[in-house]
């Protein structure tokens, strides 16, 4: 007979593969959002300015949002008095910096790269950090061990990235240049591993998601106001803000991609969590830049099929991760 502690822990088995395809469709949010971020950093004439205007409109959504529900509301009311208590280190709260990164790497990188290329290489630090993440037991499901299978995963997503950008080295863009500028994503990608672990931790405390990214918004924001204040003496004022309304939504869907984060760290980890939105970021990448392709996208056999080859890896690592998490409960 089994124990009443073991009902629970069948009940969070078998949601697994719901809490994955939540992680695949939140990752279909960041592709959408580096080509919205991206085309508003050429029109404003300014990568720190689009990034703001980005996290601008997620604060009033998650504002409004908070207002109206009453467990948000109760969650961000209850963020003055976590942090005073130290419920969990108020570094914890520079995760809105990561936030911050990331857009301001799509403003920059994503008219070069392409969204696929530049989604290839974020997902690669991605699975670098989260790795890393789980290994040292940084998030909020603990340590967890790294096995051969995961390992050669890992590995397998850089083959799948050089194989990915070997079309552009023979582009107008120089080696030296191209490859620098895929640092850029595969460092902030790096950092989103522990990105995820912090606001998982914070949505705990909060008792809500929402509270989290509404603080990811919020001290992200404040950090991009501080830049383009001291950018502007330098550089000059951005243009003026664009008509379209589309331009506007790289901060909705951005509060998509960290809210379903820091949801679902609780329930699959960092890893797991970070590989199935990484399945979302490459198949919606990918056929972005093959429908509406940005100015100098290469899409070519290779980059098809190292993105592919990335997709293979990360879920040959994401079934060593369900096993563990089954040898677990």
């Amino acid at each position: 007979m089994s124990s009443p502690a073991a009902h629970p822990q069948r009940k969070e088995r078998s949601l697994v593969p719901l809490y994955l395809l939540l992680a695949v469709f939140g990752g279909l949010a960041m592709p959408i959002q580096s080509r919205i971020n991206s085309a508003l950093g050429t029109d404003l004439g300014d990568p720190v300015a689009a990034s703001l205007v980005s996290f601008t409109t997620g604060l009033i959504l998650l504002t409004t949002i908070s207002l109206l529900l009453p467990r948000a509301r109760a969650g961000v009311m209850s963020i003055p008095k976590a942090v005073r208590e130290k419920r969990f280190p108020v570094w914890y709260l520079a995760a809105g910096f990561v936030g911050a990164f990331v857009v301001i790497s799509q403003t920059l990188t994503v008219p070069l790269l392409g969204v696929a290329l530049f989604t290839v290489s974020i997902a690669t630090g991605q699975t670098l950090g989260s790795l890393l993440v789980d290994s040292i037991g940084f998030g909020p499901g603990g340590r967890r061990r790294i096995g051969f299978i995961r390992a050669l995963g890992s590995g397998l997503t850089i083959v799948g990235v050089i194989w990915a950008v070997s079309p552009r080295m023979g582009s107008s863009v120089s080696v030296g240049t191209l490859l620098l500028l895929m640092v850029v994503p595969l460092v902030v990608g790096f950092l989103m591993g522990f990105q995820a672990a912090m606001n998982g931790v914070q949505a705990q405390v909060y008792g809500t998601p929402i509270a989290a990214t509404l603080m990811n918004f919020l001290v992200g924001g404040i950090l991009l106001a501080i830049l383009l204040l001291v950018r502007i003496p330098i550089v000059g004022t951005p243009g003026a803000l664009p008509s379209q309304w589309w331009y506007y939504l790289g901060g909705p869907l951005g509060c998509v991609f960290i809210g379903f984060s820091a949801f679902l760290v609780k329930h699959l980890g960092v890893l797991l969590t970070g590989l199935g939105m990484i399945c979302g970021q490459l198949v919606g990448s990918l056929l972005i830049d093959l429908i509406v392709p940005a100015p100098g996208t290469v899409i070519a056999a290779a980059t098809v099929a190292g993105t592919l080859l990335t997709l293979a890896a990360i879920a040959l690592a994401s079934i060593s991760g369900s096993r563990f998490l089954r040898l677990r409960a």
